[in-house]
């Protein structure tokens, strides 16, 4: 709370995602894509901590990119696409979750709203989706850059549509599941070899989340590309 950018979030209804404080504190980014935005919190975080970074904000859900939107008004270091992302160029449906933060590509099964009871899904609305690597291609993105990735189920996807942008992004911060939140997701261990298959290894470990019996039912891992 001693920080007016936090502070300030709040009176947009925003709070800034404090879980991950820990793993972004001392990480020395100059630029930060943030995919799966939602209303700014990973933003508002960012922005916080590194005040001069260049942030790339990846969000399709048109309620939350009117939020986000009002929340970085003036800002201009922040760029806003209210795109989703994937491995191609397409259309659609999202599944929005009661709980907005929950909504995804890939339907929302019982696993998720039995974890999170409020999360179920209140209707689609059919969104673009782009690969990352086409919609930054032209793009000049200072260095070292951070790709943070928090997309319900799709983590794997977006991935995919981001390799042409992997000789340039110095660190991925990815959530990963270990149960099946979202109808065909891929869990943790695929992820996990994905990433060392194209040159990243795990640096550290942010946010978790247990459920009652103290078991890891999700975890944000941070990545740091092999050779820089």
């Amino acid at each position: 709370m001693r920080s007016k950018t936090f502070r300030r979030g709040l009176r947009f209804g925003v709070a800034a995602s404090l879980e991950n404080l820990a793993a972004m504190r001392d990480l020395r980014i100059a630029t930060v894509i943030d995919a799966g935005a939602n209303v700014g919190q990973f933003s508002l975080l960012i922005r916080g901590l590194h005040p001069q970074v260049e942030i790339h904000a990846f969000e399709p859900f048109p309620a939350a990119v009117a939020r986000f939107t009002r929340l970085f008004a003036g800002d201009a270091g922040v760029h806003l696409h209210p795109v989703a992302l994937g491995e191609a160029e397409t259309t659609a449906p999202l599944h929005i979750s009661r709980r907005s933060d929950n909504s995804s590509l890939l339907p929302i099964n019982r696993s998720q709203t039995v974890f999170a009871p409020g999360t179920e899904a209140i209707g689609t609305v059919t969104v673009p989706v782009r690969r990352l690597d086409a919609v930054l291609a032209e793009t000049a993105l200072p260095r070292p850059v951070l790709l943070k990735v928090d997309t319900q189920g799709g983590e794997l996807a977006l991935l995919t549509g981001a390799e042409g942008l992997f000789p340039i992004i110095d660190y991925i911060y990815v959530e990963v599941s270990f149960v099946e939140f979202y109808t065909g997701q891929p869990l943790a261990d695929r992820i996990l070899d994905y990433m060392q298959a194209h040159g990243y290894r795990i640096i550290g470990i942010g946010g978790v989340a247990r459920n009652d019996r103290d078991q890891i039912l999700q975890a944000d891992l941070l990545f740091e590309r092999l050779t820089r």
